[in-house]
């Protein structure tokens, strides 16, 4: 007499009921081919059983792939749908007062920021009563300043957009806010013809916001309409 198991009447009526069901469960297919493994024994190579295991490891990498496709798609429809939004807050305000103020009130709470701060470069003095009640938004310095502070002092060509990570910010660019500041976005503005360049500073605690690592193509385009947003006021 045999010594191999009998598989029960009922169950293998129901195998035989729903075998694709069977073979679409991967933890009972792993269990029939990890059986017939051990009853031909270890001297002998199952080649279709190798070839399903890297079927397996393929298929589990390719799953993983498609979430973070998906996951970085939620992302990028985030990300745009918020600098969209801060576009539109651009477009609120009637003086250009309230135009600068909006920058830490609507703008910043929109795009998630502990501080923002415009920056332009200028030969005059910078004692006008305007200016001072601007003060926490806009910050008037000498011309070279804003390449200096998005290269740090290193030279070379500055892009539009720099980002990255910082131990606290520039007293100078974030006041009072400044040890918050964990990473930074530098966008740099292009006021018209006859004009000193500018500089739209945004300031994040989170110091995975703004890294070397993220794309640009969001804060390339929410600068481009700021500057023109800037040349209107400004004309």
């Amino acid at each position: 007499m045999s010594s191999s198991p009998v598989l029960e009447e009922s169950l293998r009526q129901a195998i035989v009921a729903k075998p694709d069901a069977v073979l679409d469960d991967q933890t009972a297919m792993n269990a029939l081919v990890s059986a017939n493994e051990r009853a031909m024994g270890a001297n002998i190579v199952d080649l279709r059983g190798i070839a399903m295991e890297r079927m397996e490891a393929r298929l589990d990498r390719l799953e993983d792939t498609h979430r973070s496709v998906i996951a970085a798609a939620y992302d990028n429809l985030a990300g745009t749908n918020q600098i969209h939004r801060a576009i539109l807050a651009l477009m609120d305000p009637t003086n250009f007062e309230d135009f600068l103020q909006n920058l830490r009130g609507d703008i910043a709470e929109i795009l998630r920021l502990e501080a923002v701060t415009l920056v332009l470069e200028t030969v005059q003095d910078d004692k006008n009563p305007a200016v001072k009640r601007m003060g926490e938004v806009l910050n008037i310095v000498e011309p070279g300043f804003i390449d200096d502070y998005v290269s740090q002092g290193r030279g070379g060509i500055v892009r539009q957009v720099s980002l990255r990570q910082v131990q606290g910010g520039a007293q100078q660019i974030y006041g009072d806010k400044a040890s918050w500041i964990q990473s930074e976005a530098c966008l740099k503005l292009d006021l018209g013809n006859g004009r000193l360049p500018g500089l739209l500073v945004l300031g994040a605690e989170d110091p995975h916001q703004f890294t070397p690592q993220h794309g640009t193509d969001l804060l390339t385009f929410f600068a481009d309409v700021f500057e023109r947003s800037m040349r209107h006021w400004l004309s």
